[in-house]
């Protein structure tokens, strides 16, 4: 005869992996700030920056975006902005500190 399955700690041992998880995403994330140094930038600026970055529909400048984060984990060297992150305005995504949607 075979031995019941105990279902209440298999999904304790689920959420607790799920936890697990959900902290080391959250170190993760923290860690990558820190190594962009952006951990220099007001929590202000950056929650906007993210939250432009998580809304914007234009392909080139996500397209651009990967290109660099992919050149900053290959450990390459900073390339100076093209203006293909500027708007049609001439002005940069996030100057003066405002992110607007």
């Amino acid at each position: 005869m075979r031995k019941p399955r105990d279902f209440d700690s298999e999904l304790k041992a689920l959420a607790d992996k799920a936890r697990q998880l959900k902290e080391r995403r959250v170190r993760q994330l923290g860690e990558l700030v820190v190594a962009c140094q952006a951990d220099a930038l007001d929590a202000d600026l950056l929650a906007g920056a993210l939250l432009q970055a998580a809304q914007s529909k234009d392909a080139a400048v996500m397209e651009a975006w990967r290109k660099a984060g992919a050149a900053f984990f290959r450990g390459e060297k900073r390339q100076p902005a093209n203006g293909t992150d500027r708007r049609p305005d001439g002005t940069l995504p996030f100057e003066g500190g405002a992110a607007s949607a």
